[in-house]
């Protein structure tokens, strides 16, 4: 009898808008710089995302690259995110990044902030 093989699920995972929409804006920013994905104390439930231009890394980064778009996720931050989708929404309330995580308990109206 063989065992079956066993595939980690991504332990943060960048859909194909989120990518096109870094690459399209790392065009405007200097050689080598990636979006950094974290999570900050505060906003309306406790804990809110952040995304900031940078071309400085992290030996211990989660590194996530799809199409042509590199995005950084520090360890601190990575364990609010495991399990998280990061999207990109373009629609007629506006165009964001959405984070859709399977840890918050709640989260405010706009989605930028989320409570554990």
């Amino acid at each position: 009898m063989s065992e079956a093989a066993t595939v980690d699920a991504p332990v943060v995972i960048l859909t194909e808008a989120a990518a096109r929409r870094v690459a399209e804006i790392m065009k405007t920013e200097a050689p080598g710089s990636v979006l950094r994905v974290g999570v900050d104390g505060g906003g309306c439930s406790g804990f809110q995302y952040t995304y900031t231009v940078t071309t400085e890394r992290n030996e211990d980064d989660l590194v996530l690259e799809r199409e042509g778009a590199t995005v950084l996720v520090d360890q601190i931050s990575l364990e609010y995110l495991k399990g998280c989708q990061i999207d990109f929404i373009d629609d007629l309330m506006g165009r964001m990044f959405k984070v859709s995580n399977p840890a918050a308990t709640a989260s405010c109206g706009c989605g930028s902030s989320f409570a554990v």
